[in-house]
């Protein structure tokens, strides 16, 4: 007997349905999988056959073969388990409909027919919904990550037989999403903690303000790994668009813990120096996102950039310019979006106290030039600001007052966003950071006595266009900082001087 459900796969953070064909016949036992299955689809053969035994059906023992199509898409993951061992079920009589294609089914199964969670339910959910199906069968535990796409019925099981009943006598459980988005907590500390160091504290707002990046230059313990951290914790809150982006990356990469629903937190991923350029950008036989796409809407944080290879770092080029990464394979290309805050972090010197007045610097002129030349220029000419940091005295650690917490930054950058909010055009929020050079100029407002001081600016630091044009966004983003409506010369002036050499 033939029977069909259906599940969907994921290439990216994007899913696609899947139809899934069972056909029970006579002949000698097998368990046939075709229809192009990766090694994970093809090995679930064994699992299922335990699961159905173990669930107390009795698995068919005749030929069985599964067809998945289309035939030119790569099925990877455990996902199938629960969709193909439904399947064998109809096509052998223990469920009673033979043809369930109103349904998108799965999950990852274990011996004793438990359900266990799968990756990128969200995408799942959302193709769901476009492709109008009536409803999502997935496992319980990702009932909650599920629950924020609307318009579906919902059938949270447990195990393969809670499945089966679901298939036979179909009762949809209403679930509720979390979609009210708190305050955020400052999760890597306060910026109360900091002592000193006030031009890289006014750097980092002004980069929270406009999504711009930084590079943070200073000896070593002059605090710029406490300041990165705390840097998330003085962005507003992600909006539901945002959060479902988030969440949607997190989904695939595998990251979500069992019963999570929204990721309401933005995120800060902080990656070793010896990472790859495959675990930076994301890829693989199977594209997964990588580091910058996980940092969507949050914070990537490298710390001792020089010290990462440089294949490594000329993979962020093209996402911090375009805001997004493609990986292309020979059949479909993967697109992973990575808007996110670059904050870069380098000593001086390769000793560090290059400038120090407490320690001397042991370093050869040729060793600080080629420790300076492993940030190449275009990836520099991408970077917004660039705060020098000192060693901070002894006496500032005792006599210093009380430093302005978090909080307190946050309105400030939240009122600013709101001004860009405001500005924005066609209804598309975006920051000052992401302005084309069209729409920069349009919202500038630059007066005369501005425009004189960026032209002389340009002319004596050599700027190219990038250049240009990144500085005139900082200008915009102080300007935002400062409720003005248009950037005038003192905006310009604090911005020239983030602009590192």
């Amino acid at each position: 007997m033939l029977a069909r459900v259906r599940s969907a796969a994921v290439f990216g953070i994007e899913a696609s349905p899947v139809s899934i064909e069972v056909d029970v016949s006579f002949g000698l036992p097998g368990f046939n999988v075709v229809g192009l299955p990766d090694t994970s689809v093809r090995e679930s053969r064994d699992r299922i056959r335990s699961a159905i035994r173990n669930s107390g059906f009795t698995f068919p023992e005749h030929r069985v073969t599964v067809n998945l199509a289309p035939a030119d898409v790569r099925k990877a993951g455990a996902s199938f388990d629960l969709p193909i061992a439904l399947g064998v079920l109809a096509a052998s009589g223990a469920i009673v409909r033979r043809d369930v294609d109103d349904v998108l089914i799965l999950g990852e199964l274990s011996l004793d027919g438990g359900i266990q969670a799968a990756r990128g339910v969200l995408p799942i959910a959302a193709a769901a919904r476009r492709g109008h199906f009536r409803g999502l069968l997935l496992p319980f535990s990702n009932s909650r990550e599920a629950a924020v796409v609307s318009g579906l019925d919902f059938y949270p099981v447990r195990s393969l037989g809670e499945a089966v009943a679901a298939l036979n006598c179909p009762q949809p459980v209403a679930l509720t999403a979390e979609v009210e988005v708190p305050v955020p907590t400052a999760v890597h500390g306060d910026f109360a903690d900091v002592r000193g160091q006030i031009f890289a504290r006014r750097a980092l707002e002004i980069a929270a303000a406009g999504g711009h990046n930084v590079l943070l230059t200073g000896p070593p313990g002059s605090g710029k790994t406490m300041m990165a951290k705390r840097t998330a914790g003085i962005l507003p809150p992600l909006t539901f668009d945002e959060a479902l982006e988030v969440t949607a990356i997190h989904s695939v990469a595998g990251l979500l813990s069992p019963g999570t629903g929204l990721v309401l937190a933005r995120p800060f991923r902080a990656p070793h120096h010896t990472v790859s350029d495959v675990a930076l950008a994301g890829g693989g036989s199977h594209p997964r996102p990588g580091e910058i796409s996980l940092a969507h809407h949050g914070v990537l944080f490298l710390d001792e950039m020089p010290e990462f290879s440089r294949h490594a770092l000329e993979v962020l080029r093209q996402p911090l310019e375009d805001g997004l990464v493609r990986i292309a394979r020979a059949q479909r290309t993967a697109v992973f979006p990575a808007r996110f805050i670059l904050i870069g972090a380098m000593n001086p010197c390769p000793c560090g106290f290059l400038g120090d007045s407490r320690r001397a610097c042991r370093c050869t002129p040729t060793q600080i030039d080629r420790y300076g030349s492993r940030l190449s220029g275009p990836l520099r000419d991408r970077i917004d600001l660039t705060a020098i940091l000192s060693a901070l005295p002894t006496t500032d650690l005792f006599d210093s007052p009380d430093a302005e917490s978090s909080a307190a930054i946050r309105d400030r950058v939240a009122q600013a966003r709101g001004r860009q909010l405001a500005r924005a055009i066609d209804g598309q929020t975006v920051v000052n950071g992401q302005l084309s050079a069209r729409d920069l100029r349009r919202v500038s407002g630059l007066n005369a006595d501005a425009r004189r001081l960026l032209r002389d600016g340009a002319e004596r630091l050599g700027l190219t266009a990038r250049s240009f044009d990144r500085i005139l966004r900082v200008a915009r983003t102080i300007a935002d900082l400062d409720g003005s409506e248009g950037v005038e010369r003192r905006h310009l002036a604090e911005a020239l001087q983030y602009r590192g050499s």
